[in-house]
């Protein structure tokens, strides 16, 4: 069983429409609502695949209703954190050119009592869970070590931890030695303070991230990529893409085929990276299942292509 845990849920609308002008009316083409947050999308992708999985996660008001109610319509497990707060409402806007415009909305503040119910829930469905998967931004009063108490909660029980967040939070969590981290490209660049413009440059800041305390380093490079940094070695893989519909979901479809298939080791790497190619061919936050899925287009070597430029270098 795969749980996850999302502090900072959202309910996500998506529309594709030809193209944006500001000022002007847009009529989308198509539109769908589904349940949001990065913890919440590995936990749809990773129930598409076959698996169980447990999504814990504050929710409040109408939209944590409905919520908790297309969750539940795709047959995944929740254990609500009832908040007073309303769970908030995010927006994506796909192109036909397949740009992406996003609207993200900062969430509810949780208090102290808020705060500890979601690691109490943590701790008391984490026992079954053969990974946690951490994701997504925290919400305002939630401070950056509350990752870090996660992980060394989780090392406590017995579990093994997967970490997908970014700036002080990842860093402060680093030293509690998550087992794995699943930083992007601009990500993995803030994180060591300095731009990325190459394949190789990014093998480097994972291995910086592992010397911080991460047990390997899941990387996405966007349309460049995926890296796979870990102790017994390091893997680089690609897949080819015929149409770009959305990108939404895509880091977290990756991650949550890294995880079925083991959650180390080349072929995980591989499941990674046909999930998170899959995931971009679909329409809004939409989860790939394994019929989306193209093995046959994924390469993975560990002959690391050191001078391939990124195509969007991270700053």
């Amino acid at each position: 069983m795969i749980l996850t845990v999302t502090p900072n849920p959202s309910l996500d609308r998506s529309y594709e429409v030809l193209a944006l002008k500001r000022g002007e009316v847009i009529r989308a083409e198509t539109e769908r609502t589904d349940p949001g947050g990065k913890g919440v999308n590995v936990s749809r992708a990773v129930a598409a695949a076959g698996w169980r999985t447990l999504a814990v996660l504050p929710l409040g008001g109408a939209p944590g209703a409905l919520v908790a109610e297309l969750l539940d319509a795709q047959g995944i497990e929740v254990a609500p954190v009832p908040i007073a707060g309303a769970t908030r409402s995010n927006i994506a806007l796909a192109e036909s050119d397949g740009v992406l415009t996003k609207i993200n909305a900062p969430g509810p503040d949780l208090s102290a009592a808020e705060q500890e119910l979601l690691l109490e829930t943590v701790r008391a469905q984490s026992r079954d869970a053969d990974w946690i998967a951490c994701c997504g931004s925290l919400p305002g009063g939630l401070a950056p070590s509350w990752y870090a108490d996660v992980v060394m909660r989780a090392h406590a029980g017995g579990a093994r931890i997967a970490l997908d967040t970014s700036g002080r939070a990842l860093l402060e969590a680093l030293r509690a030695r998550p087992d794995v981290v699943k930083p992007n490209a601009e990500e993995l660049a803030r994180a060591v303070g300095r731009p990325l413009a190459t394949v190789g440059d990014a093998l480097k800041a994972a291995e910086e991230l592992r010397t911080l305390g991460a047990g390997a380093v899941l990387a996405s490079l966007g349309a460049d990529g995926q890296l796979l940094v870990e102790e017994t070695g390091a893997w680089f893989g690609r897949a080819r893409v015929t149409t770009v519909r959305s990108n939404v979901g895509a880091g977290d479809s990756s991650l949550a085929g890294f995880l079925v298939a083991g959650g180390t080791g080349p072929e995980a790497l591989a499941s990674a990276v046909a999930h998170g190619a899959a995931a971009v061919q679909l329409p809004g936050s939409m989860m790939p299942t394994p019929a989306d899925l193209d093995p046959a287009a994924v390469t993975v070597t560990a002959e690391i292509p050191l001078d391939r430029e990124l195509r969007e270098p991270a700053s």
